[in-house]
C-alpha cells in the first residue's frame, strides 16, 4: 500500500481504530514530529484529545540514521545492545549522544506543549501513533516510559511498519495496529508518495487546532 501523505494514512489509520471512538477514556498521543499530522487525523476521527509524547533516536555515532536506541521523557533510555556490541560503541559515546538528544528533547516539550499541562495519564486508554516503524526503537522507549504512568490500556497504530518490528510489540503492549505491512519493508518513506520533514510549527498547529477542535465537539455533546 501507498498512500499519498500523512494526511490520508492517518485517515485510513482511524478507520483501523473506528472501536475507540467517542470514548472518555481515549487519549492519542503521537510520536513528534512526522507522527503528529498522522495523530491529528486519528484523533479527529475518534473525537478523542491529541497530545505529543516526546521521544529522541540516539543515532549511532558517524551513521546517525542508524538506531542504536532511544530516550524518552521521564529519564527513560533504551538501547539496541545487539548494534552497540557488534560496532562496538563505548558507554561514553552512548552518554555523549543521549546529552545531546536530552537537550532537544526538553526543547521540543517545551516548544510543543507550551503552558498546557501534562495530560493525565493514569488509567487512561492511550493510543501512541507514529508515520511509521522500522527499527522501532523510538517507540520502544515511549512504550516503557507510558508504562511507568500505569496507563489502563496502551495501543500502537502505525500506517506502516516491518513485519518483524510489529511481531516484536505483540505481547509487550495490549494491542498493535499495523495498517500495511509490507515485505520487503527498506525504510518507512518509502511507502508514502509525499513524505516531507515535518515542520515545528506544523506540529505546534495541528496540536493547538485539536485542542480547539475537541474542546469545541466537547461543549456541543
Amino acid at each position: 500500500m501507498l498512500f499519498e501523505n500523512r494526511k490520508e494514512a492517518g485517515q485510513f489509520l482511524a478507520k483501523k481504530l473506528a472501536a475507540y471512538a467517542n470514548r472518555p477514556d481515549v487519549l492519542v498521543l503521537a510520536l513528534p514530529r512526522g507522527g503528529v499530522p498522522v495523530a491529528f487525523e486519528v484523533a479527529k476521527a475518534l473525537n478523542a484529545p491529541l497530545d505529543v509524547f516526546v521521544v529522541r533516536k540516539l543515532g549511532v555515532p558517524e551513521q546517525k540514521e542508524l538506531a542504536m536506541g532511544a530516550i524518552a521523557s521521564g529519564g527513560v533510555r533504551v538501547l539496541n545492545e545487539q548494534i552497540v556490541r557488534s560496532l562496538g560503541i563505548s558507554q561514553a559515546e552512548i552518554n555523549q549522544v543521549a546529552q545531546k538528544e536530552q537537550q532537544e528533547l526538553e526543547r521540543r516539550e517545551r516548544l510543543y506543549r507550551g503552558d498546557r499541562p501534562v495530560p493525565k495519564l493514569n488509567g487512561r486508554t492511550v493510543i501512541l501513533v507514529d508515520d511509521g516503524l522500522a527499527t522501532g526503537a523510538t517507540m520502544r522507549a515511549a512504550v516503557e516510559a507510558l508504562q511507568r504512568h500505569r496507563p489502563a490500556k496502551i495501543i500502537i497504530a502505525v500506517p506502516v511498519c516491518a513485519s518483524e518490528t510489529c511481531k516484536e510489540f505483540v505481547g509487550k503492549v495490549d494491542e498493535v495496529v499495523c495498517a500495511a505491512i509490507p515485505n520487503p519493508f527498506y525504510s518507512v518513506g518509502l511507502w508514502y508518495v509525499d513524505f516531507p520533514q515535518t515542520t515545528d510549527e506544523e506540529v505546534r498547529d495541528l496540536i493547538q487546532q485539536a485542542a480547539n477542535n475537541h474542546e469545541t465537539t466537547a461543549i456541543s455533546i
